[in-house]
């Protein structure tokens, strides 16, 4: 923290003084930091007619923190930031990641940045990198940003709309022509929100709306990582590669036996493509199994990782992909960062010996930091969202059926998106025979089978918001109430508090 307060703002120098490109940062209302802002405009090449010019400006993290300094040795020990829905633990000081090195309107601040060219049908036919300075002439946040493109600016965005926010999103038009082409997988999963009171107590959980701004700056941030790969690799310059790798064989058989169980088809036999997920995605769009075929493809992809080895980047169907546009919160970002530096030869403060040594050891630990915040942050808000649900146990919910397992099923609720379990115990005296394969579970008497993406009326039973856990009582599937068994489970949940010392049972991860 000491070396952070210490830092002060950058010269211009050698750098390319960009101070007078409108690049603006377009973020969540609630962004805690600003690294990447963007610009566009009608390329003036009559060689290419109806194309565009792209520029993607990152925060110029490398200049501040440098190889083996005291910022350096613990940004890469906690390998990124995590947030949660009441703070974050920042990978960098405040007086980094909030201050010199966040692209705040207004400000003078130094970055990486890249230059694109698209042509009419969104194809990049040339980039080109620098390090500069640059000066963001206003910090948008993606619902303002949505709402002037729709024909409703305010008093920020109406002065940006012709120069800066129109022509953004004619670029990004083009660029959709060239992503319909490529077929990255049509995931688009809801993102919950959850809102918080200044004592800290739960007071809605709300999924995030999605708008095209959003999509814009990742497509624009998806181009500018692909840039800094292709440049890496073509100047063989050592880096770390975001690598996904295609799902295994095993993983395919079982989602294709939910796929299957939705009425659905998942060919077989050949060589699984991004464009035969996509068919399938498509197919669903829109129908009560939407979530869950939706669910059932990401769980039957490989976790990314970091390496130094290129793999292939399989979602987003690319040959080659690296992360350069969230430096302030990836260290991953950090190292392509410097790569660049040492390919250019921009400075003394580029990739060290150390760094490309470990570069392998480097990718596999901040490939660790990264699921352990992943996780941190799943559970945090596991526990947020049992803790807002405690104050309603006994309370009737829709939800679909999530998961299927030995011992129970699993309910996503509607309203919140919160998972629980409904134990197998309290499913009626019969027997229930679990397919792990076609994941269902059938009963022995009622002949009633229980599978994935059905309607599912519960009632909640408990919600313990120390450990997360839910646990729900199965009233309902397809609106139709569950069938007489002899008399019930003999055990039953009724309204009022859980008992004390009950310990939940909660769901398994990358289930």
């Amino acid at each position: 923290m000491a070396e952070a307060e210490r830092a002060k703002p950058v010269t211009l120098g050698k750098r390319e003084d960009l101070t007078a490109l409108p690049l603006v940062t377009i973020d969540p209302a609630d962004a805690r930091d600003h690294d990447d802002a963007v610009y566009a405009h009608a390329d003036d090449d009559p060689a290419n007619a109806g194309g565009h010019v792209v520029w993607v400006a990152i925060a110029d993290v490398a200049h501040y923190v440098t190889p083996g300094s005291k910022l350096d040795r613990e940004a890469r020990k906690r390998g990124n930031s995590t947030y949660f829905p009441d703070r974050v633990v920042p990978m960098l000081p405040e007086a980094l990641s909030g201050d010199l090195c966040s692209l705040h309107e207004g400000a003078v601040r130094p970055c990486m940045a890249v230059r694109m060219v698209l042509n009419d049908k969104g194809r990049k036919i040339s980039h080109r990198f620098t390090r500069g300075l640059m000066k963001s002439v206003a910090s948008l946040n993606y619902i303002q940003t949505q709402a002037a493109e729709d024909g409703k600016p305010d008093a920020q965005t109406e002065p940006l709309l012709k120069t800066v926010i129109a022509p953004l999103y004619a670029a990004y038009g083009a660029a959709l022509k060239e992503r319909a082409n490529r077929q990255p997988l049509h995931l688009d999963l809801p993102e919950r929100k959850i809102e918080l009171s200044d004592e800290g107590r739960v007071t809605s959980v709300a999924f995030r709306d999605r708008f095209d701004a959003h999509k814009l700056i990742e497509e624009f941030m998806i181009l500018a990582n692909v840039c800094a790969a292709e440049t890496l690799e073509a100047r063989k310059q050592p880096f770390l590669y975001r690598v996904h790798e295609e799902p295994s064989p095993e993983k395919l058989d079982s989602l294709r036996e939910v796929v299957q169980a939705a009425g659905l088809v998942l060919a077989k036999g050949q060589v699984l493509k991004t464009q035969h997920l996509n068919k399938l995605l498509d197919a669903a769009a829109g129908t009560d199994n939407s979530e869950i075929i939706s669910m059932s493809v990401l769980r039957s992809m490989t976790q990314a990782y970091y390496a130094p080895t290129n793999f292939g980047h399989f979602g987003l169907n690319l040959r080659r992909y690296g992360h350069f546009t969230s430096p302030i919160r990836r260290y991953a970002d950090l190292i392509v960062h410097r790569a660049l530096i040492s390919a250019h030869g921009w400075g003394n403060d580029g990739l060290s010996p150390e760094d490309v040594e470990a570069m392998e050891e480097l990718g596999e630990a901040i490939s660790f930091t990264e699921r352990r915040s992943m996780l941190a942050e799943r559970d945090t808000n596991d526990r947020y969202l049992a803790a807002f649900l405690s104050e309603r146990v006994g309370n009737e919910f829709e939800g679909k059926i999530s998961g299927i397992a030995r011992f129970g099923l699993f309910v996503k609720l509607n309203e919140t998106g919160a998972d629980g379990l409904v134990p197998i115990s309290t499913l009626g005296r019969e027997y229930f025979s679990h397919d792990a394969d076609a994941q269902t579970l059938t009963g022995d008497k009622s002949r009633l089978v229980l599978r994935l993406g059905q309607k599912a009326t519960v009632r909640l039973a408990e919600a313990v918001p120390v450990t997360g856990g839910l646990m729900f009582e199965l009233l309902a599937v397809d609106g139709k109430p569950l069938p007489k068994t002899g008399g019930g489970s003999g055990r039953k949940y009724g309204k009022g508090k859980p008992r004390k010392g009950r310990k939940v049972q909660r769901r398994g991860r990358g289930t």
